[in-house]
């Protein structure tokens, strides 16, 4: 081999060693998480009582689509009683194939126990999750806590119909970025708020027209080795297709599958 080519060849290791350290450097920088380019994999949970899943289903798909990569699969139940359960989670693997699920769905009278413990189970084990809205009050007849201490937060009822101004509790958290500090949610339920569970984080609060106590609207919580991200906000579709809402929703299944920087 002559002088050239060993020069060469010199030259492109310190090339490579230049690049792997600047590779190192961004991983510090930003976190090695949000250099990952594969889609995330997302199973939406939904259907039930009292919305409009049909378009929520296609809000939040192509919304959110539209500002992260992520391949959604979704298992949807047409029936829109308040009690109703899932032959998808008859399978213990059933969530494994998912970096993240995310529960918008509404069966507020379905309390069966074993059957609440299939989903949690899997949540508890490490799947990340989103919960939206209605699935607050989903298994709100149960007598067990085990879905309760998933989502976060404790909530049986909620107040009118209005456009709730909303503060910002945590304005430090990566989830909240650029979130406007003055947003007003679209025309949508306060979910009244009974109890905040111990690793519970609230990120945003909204405040009751009636008696004046605040609620937490969006937070984050750790269920065992899980993260879960919430909002109580969702019952309309104009808050489903919001743009900063989206965003918010948007940043939420970055950081609960570890992916935002």
């Amino acid at each position: 081999m002559g002088k050239l080519e060993q020069t060469e060849d010199i030259l492109n290791a310190m090339k490579r060693l230049i690049l792997a350290a600047f590779g190192t450097f961004l991983c510090v920088l930003i976190g090695c998480s949000t250099l990952r380019t594969e889609p995330i994999k997302a199973l939406l949970v939904t259907g039930g009582c009292c919305h409009d899943y049909e378009l929520q289903m296609a809000a939040l798909t192509s919304g959110l689509s539209q500002r992260i990569a992520i391949d959604w699969t979704v298992d949807y139940d047409e029936n829109d009683s308040t009690d109703s359960q899932s032959a998808l989670f008859d399978d213990p693997a059933w969530a494994e194939p998912y970096d993240v699920v995310v529960h918008n769905q509404c069966y507020a009278d379905t309390a069966d126990p074993e059957y609440i413990a299939k989903i949690v189970a899997a949540h508890e084990a490490g799947v990340p999750a989103v919960v939206i809205h209605c699935a607050m009050h989903t298994f709100r007849a149960a007598e067990v806590d085990d879905w309760r201490a998933f989502l976060g937060v404790t909530s049986y009822g909620h107040e009118r119909l209005s456009e709730y101004p909303t503060v910002i509790a945590n304005p430090t958290h990566p989830i909240i970025g650029d979130f406007p500090s003055d947003w007003i949610s679209p025309m949508d339920e306060l979910y009244v708020v009974e109890e905040i569970w111990p690793e519970t984080d609230v990120l945003i609060t909204s405040t009751s027209e009636d008696d004046g106590e605040s609620h937490p609207v969006v937070w984050t919580n750790q269920y065992g080795n899980a993260r879960v991200f919430g909002t109580t906000f969702g019952h309309t579709n104009d808050t489903l297709s919001d743009p900063e809402f989206q965003a918010l929703l948007a940043r939420g299944i970055l950081w609960v599958t570890n992916r935002l920087g």
